[in-house]
């Protein structure tokens, strides 16, 4: 599973977002927007939003971290594999 991970550095709520796609195994790729003016523009362009972190998992968009762990709650991220084994009972 693969996430794009907006965000700024020394924001509290990017690194507990960070941290939990980490635990779940998540591939992160993170953007700083804080950097660089052009980065800010474009998160801005893509989800309507100013605030970080922004959270797409597979291209999808979550939201902020509020959303993330809704999401972890629900199953969201979970692998496949992990899936498979907790529907199985194995």
């Amino acid at each position: 599973m693969n996430a794009t991970l907006y965000t700024t550095s020394g924001c509290p709520y990017c690194i507990q977002a960070k941290a939990l796609l980490s635990r779940r195994g998540v591939n992160v790729t993170e953007i700083d927007v804080g950097a660089s003016p052009e980065q800010r523009a474009a998160l801005i362009a893509r989800t309507g939003r100013r605030t970080v972190p922004q959270i797409y998992i597979e291209g999808n968009h979550v939201g902020g971290f509020d959303d993330l762990v809704a999401f972890d709650r629900i199953g969201g991220l979970r692998t496949a594999d992990t899936r498979s084994d907790s529907v199985s009972g194995v």
